[in-house]
């Protein structure tokens, strides 16, 4: 059996930490850029009940989504800014291509899908960018959606109009 340890400063020995409470190797993370053979980085994007898959390349700025240009899919111009907000926020506008397919959901929720994809693509592709991406929450998937409805409900908490006679 090992031998007992009696107080914190033996524990701390025992673990690999000093006196100070510091670890005596730091362990740093260093993230590699994860690219297939052409030179693409491949995420998956979440928002609601739509599945973005996602490939960034450098190239001019040009986003096609499901074939179709950003402008002619998503006509309102709230949904394009959605979708250009992880390249601005990363500085890097109008350095990627960027081809998605995304299924599910509504509009709004495919924009947020996207979003999702693009931010998690950009990371995978330059590690340098996850610090502005994470702090702005781009990588965090939003994990609200519809409530279900009940039964003896209207819909998920509304009542049925109630009728005292």
């Amino acid at each position: 059996m090992a031998e007992q340890i009696n107080s914190l400063e033996e524990l701390g020995q025992a673990a690999g930490v000093d006196a100070a409470g510091t670890p005596e190797t730091e362990i740093a993370i260093t993230r590699e850029p994860v690219r297939d053979e052409f030179g693409r980085s491949y995420a998956t994007g979440r928002r609601k009940d739509a599945t973005a898959r996602v490939w960034i390349k450098p190239g001019s700025g040009k986003v096609t989504v499901n074939g179709r240009e950003l402008n002619v899919y998503f006509a309102r111009p709230v949904l394009q800014m959605i979708l250009r907000q992880p390249f601005t926020v990363a500085g890097v506008e109008d350095q990627f291509d960027v081809m998605a397919t995304v299924k599910g959901g509504g509009l709004s929720g495919q924009a947020g899908a996207v979003k999702h994809g693009i931010s998690r693509a950009l990371q995978l592709y330059d590690p340098a960018l996850r610090p502005a991406l994470k702090a702005a929450g781009f990588l965090t998937r939003d994990s609200r959606v519809v409530e279900r409805k009940k039964y003896g409900r209207a819909k998920a908490r509304r009542s049925f109009q109630f009728s005292k006679r």
